[in-house]
This record gives structure tokens, sequence and C-alpha cells, in this order.
């Protein structure tokens, strides 16, 4: 009956853990996101004539991240809105 019981406080608790799954989610990508620009622009400065070759890198790197990010969140949302 014990097991039973920490089942059901665990499902009742699954809202929370997605709401802050969500949060750290979104949060993380952003963190992600500015340290790649922050880096594409150091790269840039150093070596302007490769600015094609790191915005594109820059780029899908960033599209990789927000796609994750993208992925976590709603499924965060889902644990919330279940």
């Amino acid at each position: 009956m014990g097991m039973l019981n920490t089942l059901l406080q665990a499902v009742s608790s699954a809202p929370v853990g997605g709401a802050i799954g969500a949060g750290i989610a979104a949060i993380g990508a952003g963190i992600g996101i500015g340290m790649i620009g922050k880096s594409a622009c150091e790269s840039i400065a150093r070596q302007p004539e490769a600015a094609s070759d790191i915005r594109g890198s820059m780029i899908l790197t960033a599209a990789f991240i927000e796609g994750v990010a993208l992925f976590a969140v709603i499924a965060g949302l889902l644990a919330v809105l279940k």
C-alpha cells in the first residue's frame, strides 16, 4: 500500500515538475544561444574573412538548440496540461 501512495503523490506533483522543466529548458536554450552568438562574434572579429562560414555554423547550431528546447518545452507543457 505504501508503494501506491508514493505513486499517487508523484502523479499529483507532475504538473509542477513539468512547469519547472519547461522553464529550465527555455532558460538553458537562451543561455546556449547567447554563448553561440558571443563565440561567433569573437571568431568573426579575429578572422573576418571566415565570417560567412562562421555565420552558417552559428545559425545551424542555434537551430539545433532551438529544436531541442522546443521539444522540451512542449513535453513540459504536456505534463502540466495533462
